[in-house]
């Protein structure tokens, strides 16, 4: 997991949170919205527990948008440990820092966000795009979905 900002046409604030699955590279989730808190943190990830199977970890940066109590019940709660990078080691979380790089260069730069909504609408169409479609070249140039089902049937190496 990771945070993203960017800004509304009109200069206001506009803040992402985006959670990546490690292995398939698949984005599970990008909340958008002005202001991010704990709680939104927390409602994503019990979202996304209902849709999917619960995570056995959460990586992130140890930044002051993850620090918190709510988060930490969370994991306490549901059992999942919390891996945090080292402070300034951005490499530690490399592949959301690569998502996050594609998500700007792809969505963010190409797309003028005229309110709330419609920054939510494009950024779920690229979401979408991006996990259904696109080609990834550490998953051999297949998408994110097409490798995940290609593991399921046992055709891809998890190594």
């Amino acid at each position: 997991m990771d945070f993203v900002s960017d800004a509304l046409f009109d200069g206001r604030r506009l803040r992402m949170l985006t959670v990546i699955d490690l292995y398939p590279r698949e984005c599970l989730a990008i909340a958008v919205g002005q202001r991010l808190t704990g709680e939104d943190v927390a409602r994503t990830l019990e979202q996304i527990c209902i849709e999917r199977s619960q995570p056995e970890v959460l990586k992130m940066d140890n930044g002051s948008d993850f620090a918190g109590k709510v988060l930490d019940r969370l994991a306490y709660e549901k059992q999942v440990s919390i891996d945090s990078s080292r402070p300034g080691k951005s490499t530690d979380n490399a592949t959301v820092e690569s998502f996050n790089g594609s998500l700007r260069q792809e969505c963010l730069n190409a797309n003028l966000f005229l309110s709330l909504d419609d920054a939510k609408t494009k950024v779920e169409k690229w979401r979408l795009f991006y996990n259904q479609l696109r080609p990834h070249s550490s998953l051999g140039w297949i998408s994110p979905v097409v490798y995940a089902e290609k593991h399921e049937l046992g055709e891809c190496d998890p190594g």
